[in-house]
């Protein structure tokens, strides 16, 4: 493949992206390769960047999701599986593991979170950046 070709598909990519992926929208992402104590594999992640930022950005930020409950901290939140978030399983937002990552990384949109699980989100980045 020659790199116009390359560069143009990236493009594409990046336009699909920026207009399916929103804030608070739950999407799959390979987060392989990965160092020491990062999230490792596919696994669903919630968009948590503004989408005016997602507009701008070449990357997009996420916080990964688990559905080991028993590895639930202080701060995580607990997100139910229902028909708008369509998650196989209850599963726990890993708040404190926020990552930013190129386009290529992500997989698919899953779903939506509910206004409970979205103000649990504003409150704690406000409590991690603290502002």
């Amino acid at each position: 493949m020659c790199r116009l070709s390359v560069a143009l598909n990236h493009r594409l990519r990046l336009i699909y992206y920026r207009r399916f992926h929103q804030r608070l929208y739950l999407t799959g992402v390979n987060f392989n390769p990965s160092v020491g104590h990062e999230y490792q594999g596919k696994r669903p992640a919630l968009v948590i960047e503004s989408s005016r930022q997602i507009k701008k950005s070449n990357l997009i930020t996420v916080a990964p999701l688990t559905s080991n409950l028993n590895n639930k901290t202080f701060d995580d939140i607990i997100i139910k599986k229902d028909s708008r978030n369509k998650l196989i399983k209850d599963s726990v937002i890993k708040v404190y593991e926020i990552s930013s990552f190129d386009y290529s990384r992500l997989i698919n949109r899953i779903g939506a979170v509910n206004q409970e699980v979205m103000e649990q989100i504003k409150n704690y980045l406000k409590k991690h950046f603290d502002i």
